[in-house]
């Protein structure tokens, strides 16, 4: 016991080290969509490890989190379930949840069909590639307003690829005999590999290049 009463930990456990075997047995094998493991998914990118949520595996992208209550907790959201809900744009989306997690679904289907590679890794390499790391802002008054050059949070390199990742797809599809799922299927394919054949990929290079423009 310390000076002002606390009781000390010497050795704190780990919040799975208490759950019984069979029940710890059982978190690992769940699966996205009862199909996908989280096991081996690896992120190439030691700074956003932090803010793509892949540690705690759920069978369904639909948490049902309050996510958008405190500042930087979306970033506990698992990062699948931030991909469905960034289909949910255009009004005529909004609040379709059940529509935008088949969508996700029959995309991973396609992927892993086109790659034989697990779905969850193309979608964190992805999100990986297409965060810009450099964007410019707008400095001064009305008078005289310049751009300058800034980096770039990795919490904002997130959230921006994701957003370019399913606009790009929305995008694709609008008015193409192609289904919204195969057009997102074929951007994360892209994205992953870093083709410039991606839109994401596209307007990543474009933020940066006129943010070197503007150092």
């Amino acid at each position: 016991m310390s000076d002002n009463g606390e009781v000390e930990v010497e050795n704190p456990v780990s919040a799975f080290s208490v759950l019984p075997k069979d029940v710890t047995a059982e978190i690992g094998s769940i699966k996205l969509f009862n199909k996908w493991s989280y096991e081996d998914v690896e992120i190439r990118d030691i700074s956003l490890t932090d803010y793509i949520q892949i540690r705690s595996p759920v069978y369904i992208s639909h948490s049902a989190g309050r996510y958008a209550a405190k500042r930087f907790r979306k970033a506990q959201c698992p990062i699948i379930e931030r991909l469905t809900n960034s289909l949910m744009m255009n009004g005529r989306n909004n609040g379709k949840k059940l529509m935008a997690i088949r969508i996700v679904a029959h995309a991973f289907e396609i992927i892993h069909i086109m790659t034989d590679q697990n779905p969850i890794q193309i979608a964190v390499d992805a999100i990986v590639n297409c965060g810009p790391r450099e964007d410019s802002t707008r400095i001064g008054s009305a008078g005289t307003v310049r751009r300058q050059a800034v980096d770039v949070s990795p919490l904002r390199r997130v959230n921006q690829a994701i957003a370019l990742l399913t606009i790009g797809a929305r995008e694709a599809a609008f008015r193409n005999v192609k289904s919204i799922a195969e057009c997102l299927a074929e951007e994360l394919i892209n994205a992953a590999k870093g083709s410039s054949n991606s839109y994401a990929i596209k307007k990543k290079d474009e933020l940066e290049r006129v943010a070197k423009s503007n150092r």
